[in-house]
C-alpha cells in the first residue's frame, strides 16, 4: 500500500520586502570578467522593495484572505491525515478498500485546495509579475552600463561561477543602474493585462468599421 504522508505546504512563501542593502559605486574589475546575479539585481533595486512593500498594504484584504484559507485548509488536510494513518495502523498496516477510498478522498481534498488557493492568490500574483516586467524591461540596459562603466569585457551568471574575487561581482552596479533607469513601477497590471504583454497592450483594439452596404 501507498505510503501516507502529510499533505505538503499548498502556498508560495509570503511576499516580503526584501531589505535594502547599500549599493556602492561602480568599481572597474581587473581582469575583465565578471560575475552577476541578475535576479538578486531585480529583488534589490528601489523599484521592486518600494513596489513590495505598497502591495503589503493595497492587497492587504486579499493576504488575510489567503493567510485564513491556508491554515483552515492545512488544519483540515491534517485532520484527514491523521485519522487515516490512524484507521491504516489500526487495519495492521495493511491495505483495504475503506483504506484506498479514504486516501483518495485526501488526494482530492488537497487537489481542491490547492485550486482555491491558486485562484486566491492570482491577483496578487499577477501584481507581482507586473511590477517585475517592468523592472526587467530596463534589465538589459542596466546591465550593459554596469558592465561598460566597470570596463568587463566577459560577464558570467554568479551561481555558475566556483568562485570569484569581491571585485569581480558587478551585481552592485547593475542595481545602481536600475536604481536610475527605473525607480518606480506600478504595482496595477491594467484590465486583462498578462505576464508577458506590453504595457497597454490589453487595451481592446479599436472596433472595424462597419462596411457600407453593397448597392445592388
Amino acid at each position: 500500500m501507498k505510503t501516507f504522508v502529510k499533505a505538503a505546504a499548498l502556498l508560495l512563501a509570503p511576499m516580503t520586502a526584501i531589505a535594502l542593502t547599500a549599493v556602492p559605486a561602480a568599481a572597474q574589475t581587473k581582469s575583465g570578467i565578471a560575475v552577476v546575479d541578475l535576479e538578486e539585481a531585480v529583488a534589490k533595486s528601489t523599484a521592486f522593495t518600494t513596489a513590495m512593500t505598497q502591495m503589503q498594504t493595497t492587497y492587504k484584504p486579499q493576504l488575510d484572505q489567503i493567510t485564513a484559507r491556508r491554515s483552515a485548509i492545512e488544519t483540515d488536510l491534517k485532520t484527514k491525515n491523521d485519522a487515516l494513518q490512524a484507521a491504516y495502523k489500526a487495519a495492521g498496516n495493511k491495505s483495504t478498500p475503506a483504506l484506498e477510498t479514504q486516501f483518495q478522498q485526501l488526494q482530492q481534498a488537497q487537489q481542491t485546495g490547492q485550486a482555491e488557493l491558486q485562484r486566491l492568490t492570482q491577483p496578487v500574483a499577477l501584481a507581482r509579475a507586473y511590477v517585475e516586467q517592468q523592472i526587467v524591461a530596463k534589465l538589459d540596459d542596466a546591465l550593459k552600463a554596469a558592465t561598460a562603466k566597470t570596463k568587463s569585457e566577459i560577464v558570467f551568471k554568479k551561481a555558475a561561477t566556483e568562485s570569484f574575487g569581491a571585485n569581480a561581482d558587478i551585481t552592485p552596479a547593475v542595481i545602481t543602474e536600475l536604481n536610475a533607469l527605473v525607480p518606480s513601477v506600478g504595482i496595477t497590471p491594467p484590465a486583462g493585462w498578462q505576464p508577458g504583454q506590453a504595457q497597454g497592450a490589453a487595451a481592446a483594439a479599436p472596433a472595424t468599421p462597419a462596411q457600407a452596404p453593397k448597392s445592388r
